[in-house]
Order: structure tokens, then sequence, then C-alpha cells
């Protein structure tokens, strides 16, 4: 019976992940047997410094990812700013597909590819980060025969991104991030016995086809939700999963789109703040007109224009300096 090795390991990070990275590739030895592909949250604009960072870190050479590149044992694949990095079969791929959970490059996009690509190959592991990017792509990778592993709790500066990791995913092995290179060494030297796997999901495959091309039409589970980053309708990929796509292909978790949610409220708090604002400052120097003029009634009317506006804006802005700033994933600068 053919025999395998673990030579396929993605990582996710997020708000944290730097120094979580880095650690990590520090522990790894020189002779790994697998390959490393590494997502971590990025803005879309400007250039990341992160394949430097790790070069220097360990003993394994890391580079930004280039599409089409064979994926080489004993590397480090970096997914650059505002470009999905997949793997396809034993290359490398960037794409401008849909951002997931308002991130581009993904996790979860990420582990999808590896999750179909690798098989029981694959090793995925969820670094420090806010929020569940990352989670559904472990449980795919783990559904496909992979092993999941995650950073503790306690030793991520976030642990959002790795407690739902398993919460969702049935992870094999938590651990502080200098014990993630010797685990992963481990792990890449075993042979296994190759076994027969049930055919991907339907929905696995429709996600892992968006995020490549951005294919739409995604499913028939219509919600009472709309797209934070278009405003679209939304569609629940797989009843129940708690995963979401619009017609364009924006894909959001349950939690993040709540996440977003929140952002996108105190956001219109604050456009009616300042429209209040602005209305009581108007009503203001329009009273000292009529005031000028000697005109009583219009400069009664606008007095009780600044009264009510500005009480109005006084209970908004303390209700907005009352609410808990939304946890949105950024990154520390790299």
């Amino acid at each position: 019976m053919p025999r395998f090795t673990r030579d396929r390991i993605v990582v996710g990070a997020s708000a944290g992940g730097v120094e979580a990275l880095r650690t990590m590739v520090a522990g790894l030895p020189e002779d790994l047997r697998a390959a490393i592909l590494v997502v971590m949250h990025l803005p879309a604009g400007g250039t990341s410094a992160l394949p430097l960072i790790l070069d220097r870190a360990g003993p394994l050479p890391a580079r930004a990812a280039v599409d089409g590149a064979e994926v080489e044992p004993g590397h480090i694949y970096v997914a650059g700013p505002n470009q999905h990095l997949l793997l396809t079969g034993e290359k490398l791929t960037l794409s401008t597909g849909p951002t997931e959970n308002g991130h581009r490059p993904a996790v979860n996009a990420l582990f999808r590819s590896a999750a179909l690509s690798a098989g029981p190959r694959a090793i995925g592991v969820v670094l420090s980060g806010v929020l569940d990017d990352g989670a559904l792509g472990l449980r795919a990778i783990v559904e496909r025969g992979g092993v999941g592993v995650t950073q503790a709790a306690e030793d991520a500066l976030y642990p959002g991104m790795p407690e739902a990791a398993r919460l969702q995913a049935e992870v094999s092995h938590v651990v502080p991030a200098d014990r993630l290179g010797a685990l992963l060494a481990d792990l890449s030297k075993e042979e296994l016995d190759a076994v027969a796997l049930p055919e991907p999901s339907a929905a696995l495959r429709l996600e892992d086809r968006i995020a490549r091309n951005g294919v739409t039409g995604v499913a028939p589970h219509a919600s009472a939700y709309t797209c934070p980053d278009c405003q679209g309708s939304l569609t629940e990929v797989q009843p129940g999963a708690g995963n979401f796509r619009c017609r364009i292909g924006h894909a959001w978790s349950a939690e993040a789109l709540l996440s977003a949610q929140g952002e996108e409220f105190q956001r219109a708090l604050g456009m009616a703040l300042r429209s209040l604002d602005e209305k009581a400052g108007l009503a203001r120097r329009m009273a000292v007109d009529a005031e000028v003029r000697g005109h009583s009634l219009l400069l009664g009317r606008y007095g009780r224009a600044v009264e009510e506006s500005t009480a109005a804006a006084g209970v908004l802005r303390n209700f907005l300096t009352s609410l808990t700033p939304p946890e949105t994933g950024e990154p520390e600068p790299t």
C-alpha cells in the first residue's frame, strides 16, 4: 500500500501573528521535509516585510509567493497584500478573488485549497488573531484527513482565531509558539498509509472556485442579511454552517459578519452625530442673523433648532462613547 508524509504546512495569522510566526520559524529544522505557506491579514495597499522577517528568523528560506511557482520542501512562501495565496497541486496560485471576512489574502481560502490539493498531506496551523478566519478552512483540512494545529490561547496575543478554530474543527495539537517548530518537524516525518477519502463536498469545491476566479451565483439558501462590502444580499453557502456569500462572492463567517455590522452601525451613528452638530452650528448662525435683523419669530425658531440638535447630539455622543470598539483583526505593522 502506498505511503505518504505530511509535506504541506499552511499557516494563518492576524493580529499578534508576526511574533508568533517568527517564534515558530525559529524552531524549524533546516532539513524540514515540508513546504510552508503563510497567510497573514495585510492591508490592501503597500508592501509587506514579512518574507524578510521570516527569512531572518530561522534556517529556512522565506520568500514572497509567486504565481505558478513550484512548491519545494524546506521553503516558506508568504502571501502578499491584496492577493489570495492558494495551493494548486504542486504549484502556488495567486488570486484576486473576492475578499473573505473583509480580507484578501484570507486564511480560509488558503486552507480550503490545501484541503483539496493535499488532503491528508496537509497540516493546518492557526496562530494569533481576532475573530474566526481560518476556522472553517481548518475544519476542511481535518475532514480531508489532514491535521489541525493551533497556538495555545494563553500564548497568543489575540486568542480569538485559535479559540474559534478549536470550536469548529477537530484540533489534534494545541501548543505555544515556541514548540510549534519541533511539532511540525515531527508531524512531517511520520510515514502514513494512504486511505480512501470521501469526495470533497460541493460547498467546499464551490468556495475554492470562488476564491480562484470569483464564480458567482453562490447558493440558493437566502438569508435576511446584506454584505458589508457591497450591500448585496447574502446567501448561506451551507445551511447551518454559518458561512455566507453575496453574488459578487464576498465571504463572511457569522462572527465576522456580526463584527462588520457593528462597525457599520457605529459609522452610521457617527454620520448622524456629525449631521446634528452641523445642524446646530448652522441654526446658531441663522439665529444670530435673525437677531441682528430683529426677526423675533425666526430667532425663536432657530433657537429651538439649536437646543433640539444640541440635546440630541449630546445623547448620541454619550452613547457612542459608551460603545466598545469592534475587533477588526488588523495585524500590527510588518
